[in-house]
């Protein structure tokens, strides 16, 4: 037997009976291969029949959704899945050249659905992808994250059937640990948020040393306690409650009262504060 009958044989075993677990991504998704991907325009198709070389070739589908293909000509393959695409070829192929013929058909590029990148990366946009990156890949040709980068990344996945699905990767596991579960693979239609921090005011008046105006990044801690430290402590003659007013658009003022020394003995919650909050440190009267 030859090397290639040999080999043939081999691809219709069952992946059981090799030893080989079925290809799945690390978050459970089949490969873009497997999961329904309808071919379009642009989109990078690589052919193989083993039993006639000239048909071995990479074609990118036509804006009329054709390839051509020697011997063969023009043929659809437009709003076609791989393995419908495979079955028509070697279903045409049998009738007119071998009486069999073993066929493989891969997208190698999906330019027709590309993935987007948008927020905080050096170069957002659309990218045409060979359908076989990961999330590490996909914002590398992004041209990397921004310094104005958040702590998440957010993958929005758009199904066939109209449904989506949005996955949450922490910027800490992917880039720092490398943890191999936030590296996810990246499919045909995917949208890639990469939310930016925006600055985060808040306005400490009163008895502290430096009242005024104090800014976070909105992926710091923005508590009372970090607010008042930033402003360089209370003085002297601070008392001990303080009031942190706050306005909602559309929302009557609010005035919480906070007990300071509570807080700092670990008595009390430490207020989580909102953009424009202003914390009032009156002075104590002893």
């Amino acid at each position: 037997m030859s090397k290639i009958a040999v080999y043939l044989c081999l691809l219709a075993l069952p992946g059981a009976l090799l030893g080989q677990a079925p290809a799945v991504a690390p978050n459970g998704v089949a490969p873009a291969q497997a999961s329904g991907y309808r071919i379009g325009p642009k989109d990078l198709i690589e052919v193989r029949v083993y039993e006639e070389p000239q048909l071995n070739v990479e074609r990118r589908v036509s804006e009329d959704g054709t390839i051509a293909l020697p011997l063969i000509g023009d043929f659809v393959v437009s709003e076609m899945t791989a393995p419908e695409v495979q079955a028509k070829l070697k279903a045409l192929l049998e009738l007119k050249y071998f009486t069999h013929a073993s066929v493989e058909i891969q997208v190698r590029e999906f330019r027709s659905k590309p993935i987007s990148v948008i927020g905080a990366v050096k170069a957002p946009g659309p990218l045409a992808f060979s359908g076989r990156w990961t999330l590490i890949e996909a914002l590398t040709a992004a041209g990397g994250l921004a310094e104005s980068h958040g702590n998440e990344i957010y993958v929005l996945r758009r199904a066939e059937n109209g449904l989506t699905d949005q996955i949450a990767i922490s910027v800490d596991d992917l880039m720092v640990k490398g943890a191999p579960a936030a590296n996810i693979p990246i499919f045909a239609n995917d949208l890639i948020n990469v939310p930016a921090t925006i600055n985060v005011t808040i306005y400490c008046l009163g008895e502290v040393a430096h009242a005024g105006a104090v800014v976070f990044a909105s992926t710091e801690r923005i508590t009372v306690l970090a607010a008042i430290a930033r402003a360089g402590g209370l003085t002297d003659r601070a008392s001990k409650t303080i009031l942190v007013k706050r306005q909602r658009r559309n929302v009557a003022a609010e005035e919480i009262k906070v007990d300071y020394r509570a807080i700092v003995n670990g008595k009390a919650p430490d207020l989580p504060l909102e953009e424009g909050d202003v914390i009032v440190v009156k002075e104590a009267f002893f």
